[in-house]
């Protein structure tokens, strides 16, 4: 074998490594691509998901959908190749990680964070829904979520409204966290709350903080919520995350306690959060999500204002699915309601 021969060997097999590597090198960045829809109309698990009780639910019907992205994780590691072939792919996007994540942040943490966002959209979704129709609602704290492994885990549990601590009736989530404070070290601090079942006395001893010994936590995080007339609530598959779908799940909650079915039978998507006053507010991913609801056949996307530039970057065909602002709740209904009399008709789409 002649030196060229060689060398030339040697170089392929050098160029061959140095493609490896550059391919597999993990990044800092994040990808983004279309997730799953999921029809809040429907049923999961045999079970209705908007469930309903001490008040009428009326049958519906068509298609009211959230839409969902897949992100990859804190720990997830994006190699260059996996960066540059999402990069390429209309459907998908490319992020610096820190767009998402903060410095060593964990899966758990991540999760966590998800959970209590969710929650709270999904309480602050039925408010405004009931708002929609007449309902006066008297503000509570709540229990958003409880810390794995903390000495609140087995006593107080997610969605558990805090009457009072201590004997010192709570007023809001600062108050909660201001009188555990107050527990001296090794003592008890009593819970009152309020379930399902009734009013229960739960009793927990904090443990230190790990970022300040001296202040004594039992694990919780808390925040607003309300007093409902009637027991209404959105159950989700636990890995469906985040504030965004709260626009549909007010939507959902209105049409289960309304005769008739808003959507007129047709697959209507969107996305949004929602705040008390009924506002949407923008999300990210909006042109994953809309890509998400083009493949479900859905003919309306609900689109938070601030999202339409992004929105209409995608190229979209009109024709394919319209794309509608929805600045509130109850302009997203009133749209519904005038494309199902007419498909036609002028709407405030995106332009």
């Amino acid at each position: 074998m002649s030196r060229r021969t060689v060398s030339s060997l040697l170089a392929s097999v050098l160029l061959g490594v140095l493609f490896y590597v550059a391919a597999t090198t993990p990044t800092p960045y994040v990808t983004m691509s279309p997730g799953p829809t999921v029809d809040v109309l429907a049923e999961a698990r045999g079970e209705e998901i908007v469930r309903v009780q001490g008040h009428p639910r009326y049958d519906t019907d068509g298609r009211l959908e959230l839409t969902t992205i897949r992100l990859s994780g804190p720990n997830q590691s994006v190699s260059i190749g996996e960066a540059l072939t999402a990069w390429f792919d209309s459907s998908r996007a490319v992020y610096p990680r820190e767009a998402f994540y903060a410095p060593d942040e964990s899966e758990e943490e991540v999760e966590q964070q998800s959970s209590v966002q969710m929650v709270s959209s999904q309480d602050t979704a039925v408010a405004v829904a009931l708002a929609e129709l007449g309902y006066d609602l008297d503000k509570i704290t709540e229990v958003l979520a409880v810390t794995p492994g903390s000495p609140a885990e087995g006593n107080l549990e997610a969605r558990d409204e805090i009457v009072s601590v201590n004997g010192t009736k709570v007023k809001n989530a600062t108050a909660v966290s201001r009188l555990v404070r107050r527990t001296e070290r090794g003592d008890t601090a009593t819970f009152v709350v309020r379930r399902k079942d009734g009013t229960e006395t739960v009793r927990v001893t904090p443990e230190p903080s790990e970022d300040d010994p001296d202040i004594p936590i039992v694990g919780i995080i808390v925040g607003p919520s309300y007093d409902f007339p009637f027991e209404v609530s959105v159950n989700i598959d636990d890995n469906i995350g985040g504030p965004s779908a709260g626009l549909i799940f007010s939507l959902a909650v209105y049409d289960t306690l309304t005769p008739g079915a808003l959507t007129g039978g047709i697959a209507v998507s969107g996305t949004g959060t929602i705040s008390e006053d009924g506002r949407v507010g923008p999300i990210g991913g909006i042109q994953q999500k809309i890509v998400a609801a083009a493949d479900s056949g859905a003919e309306l996307f609900l689109v938070p204002p601030r999202n339409c530039e992004a929105a209409l970057a995608l190229g979209l065909d009109e024709e394919e699915m319209r794309l509608v602002k929805a600045p509130t709740m109850s302009s997203a209904v009133t749209s519904i309601e005038t494309y199902v009399e007419d498909p036609d008709a002028e709407l405030p789409e995106c332009r």
